[in-house]
Parts: structure tokens; sequence; C-alpha cells
């Protein structure tokens, strides 16, 4: 985690007017097209906002997963879809520099994105394995120093957009389905054939159809490390807590137009305090839990980190598991609850959709929650984890 606390300030205060002036201009129409969010990215990539966890060395601030979750969690209160772009490659940067830097290539990868600004996406769902992300059909195939990789993928979100993608495949023809390994393609080796339409309910600027994949590369752009432990370690942690930072601002800003709201009642009315006041002090309290419950664990992430060998260890434990998990669900089912108690404090100007007090938008985007990595699919893992796990 970076420590200079003027280089963290510096990026948030630059996303903080990305968010103001670019992705907030613009997030009305990335929804009603659903279409990828472009100024915004293009904006991030001018203040080499997509550098942020690249360690210091390779060209980046190295910043650490509480840093990142404030920066997506800033641009979320924005646009929920070009958060959600951002906290998705931040956590495929963050598989590379924790698994990839021992290897001649994946520093010289890493540079280069920092350099070049480069967004990564990826490829983990596939027909057959019914949303099942630790289990791959395709496979890696080997020859002289080459690799050729085919995949037939369910969702795969702003892939045709992306400079790579990393996905996940079984080892070799002959491994079994839990023998993964996550495998970088460039844009240049591969083609990608769209199979699918993306007209989702909300997160409608994330861009994520099916598509078929097929990929060729060098042997070099396929991690060492089993995929299990890159999940584990790596993937899972982040993405958890990345998310549940951006569904926090989502929320927040629901929240905010619904105060607005409030206060505009309140001047009109001196003296008064406004019938609605007390549902927004309620709301509130909400989702000051919901900023303190992911900033603890990205917190206790990043202390996991600086112990190096040990906290790694901890991070395959069944508690962090149960931990992690118990954040996703918690977090993906207080945001809706909270946009809906907003909605309920603005009343007919939040759902109006031409109003400055709206939050269709919102309400939607953050729908998704639960079904990323479905709850109730995380809810059978810790039901059989916790037979087993005694708390320490």
């Amino acid at each position: 985690m970076s420590s200079n606390r003027s280089v963290f300030d510096a990026h948030l205060t630059a996303i903080q007017a990305i968010a103001r002036d670019v992705a907030a201009r613009h997030a009305a129409d990335v929804d009603a097209r659903s279409r990828f969010p472009e100024e915004t990215l293009a904006a991030l990539k001018r203040a080499r906002l997509l550098s942020a966890p690249v360690p210091e060395d390779l060209g980046g601030p190295g910043f650490g997963v509480r840093q990142l979750a404030e920066l997506c969690a800033t641009l979320a209160r924005a646009c929920g879809s070009s958060a959600m772009v951002l906290a998705m490659h931040y956590a495929q940067v963050a598989c590379l520099v924790r698994h990839g830097i021992g290897t001649p290539f994946f520093p010289a990868f890493l540079e280069e994105l920092a350099e070049n600004q480069l967004l990564l996406a990826s490829m983990t769902s596939e027909q057959g394995t019914f949303g099942e992300m630790r289990t791959s059909l395709c496979a890696v195939r080997r020859e002289g120093g080459r690799f050729a990789l085919d995949k037939d993928a369910t969702t795969a979100s702003y892939c045709a957009q992306a400079d790579a993608i990393l996905v996940t495949a079984r080892r070799s023809p002959e491994a079994p389905g839990t023998d993964q390994v996550l495998v970088l393609v460039r844009r240049g080796d591969c083609h990608l054939t769209q199979t699918g339409t993306w007209d989702a309910l909300g997160m409608r600027g994330t861009c994520s159809p099916g598509f078929q994949l097929a990929s060729a590369g060098p042997e070099e752009q396929i991690l060492t490390r089993p995929f299990e432990e890159i999940a584990a370690q790596t993937m899972v942690p982040f993405s958890h807590i990345l998310w549940s930072s951006l569904w926090w601002g989502i929320a927040a800003d629901a929240v905010g137009r619904a105060a607005e709201l409030v206060r505009d009642q309140a001047r009109r009315h001196p003296g008064v305090v406004p019938p609605s006041a007390v549902p927004l002090a309620q709301v509130s309290a909400e989702l000051q839990t919901l900023r303190h419950n992911w900033l603890s664990v990205a917190e206790a992430l990043d202390e996991l980190e600086a112990q190096g060998a040990e906290g790694h260890r901890q991070l395959r434990s069944i508690g962090w598991a149960l931990k992690l998990n118990h954040l996703k669900m918690s977090a993906s089912e207080a945001a809706p609850r909270i946009v809906h108690q907003a909605l309920q404090v603005a009343g007919i100007l939040g759902y109006k959709n031409d109003t400055p007090f709206s939050v269709g938008r919102h309400y939607r985007d953050v729908l998704s929650a639960s079904l990323m990595i479905s709850n109730a699919r995380i809810a059978a893992k810790n039901a059989s984890m916790l037979l087993v796990y005694k708390e320490q």
C-alpha cells in the first residue's frame, strides 16, 4: 500500500473532478443507450488513474485496496457503470501485481500498462458451468512455447473495449475442471464474436454480453500460480471489497439527493423540521454502517498484505472466506434497501426520471449487486464452511 498521502490525495482529487465534470454529465446517456462510458474512461486514462494498483517501481503509485476502494466509491456517486468498470479493472491489475511479479513477462507488462494506461477485463464465466467461477470447460493448449485458448463466455464485461483480458481455463486438455490457470490475452492476440446482447435492467454501461473467444499467444502470458490461489488471495477479496465500496457510492448519492430535497423543504419553512427529516436520519445511519463495513475489511486486507507470506496464508483460511462472503452479501443487500429508503424520502420527485432528485438509475444499478456471484450460491458455500469452522 502506498504510504504517500499526498500522492493518494492527488488521485482522489482527480477522480472527484472526473466524477463531477465527466461521469455525472454522461451517466444518463450511458444508461439510456446501454453504451460504454468512453468519456469517463478517457478521462481516467488522462489522469493516469488506471495504474493505481501498480507498484511504484513499475510506474504506478502502488495503492492498497482501501485506497482503491475510495476511488471506486467516489466515481460510483456519479456513474455506477463507470465505477464497476474501474473496480473490475483494478481487481485484474491486482491479480497481476500479486501473482505475476516473479516472472519475466508480467513486470514488463505492468510497466506497459502504467505507461499506456491499458484497460484490463476478465472472462471467468462459461457456457455449461452454470456461473461457477472455479470450474472451467475450456482448456489451454500449449505447443512450441505458445498457447491456444478458445472460450464461450456467457457474460464478459467490456471485453470489446479492453486492451487485454484475463481468461480462466483448465491448465491442459487433460486437467480436471477445477485445475485452472489465468491467461492474459492481448487484444491483438484474439478474436471476439459477440453471442448475445446487453439490454439489462441496470449497470448498462458495463457492456456485458456473451462472447466466443479465440486466442493464441506466447506461453509466458499464462500466470504460473494456480487460479485457485489467485482467486482466494486476490480476485475474490478485491472484487468483494471494491464492489461493496461502489455499491455504497451509488447508495450515498441516492441519499444525498434525498437529503438535498429535505433541505430545500426546510429552507422554505424556516424553524420547522420537515417530517421527511426523520427517515432521512435513519437511512443516513444505515449508509454509515455500510461504509464502515467495507472500510474495515479493506483495512484488514491491507494489513495482511503487509505481513507477506503469513498474511497470504490467512487469506486462504475459512475465516477469511467467510468474512469476505459476509461483506459481499450484506453490502449487496443493504445498498438496494438504502436506495429504496432514499426513494421513500424523496417521494415522487425521486421516482420521476426528469428531476434532480431522481434515483431511478441508482435503483436499477444497485439491484445487480445480489446477482454478481449469486448471494444464494455464496450462502450455500457459507453453510458448508460453517459446519467445520469455529470462531477463533
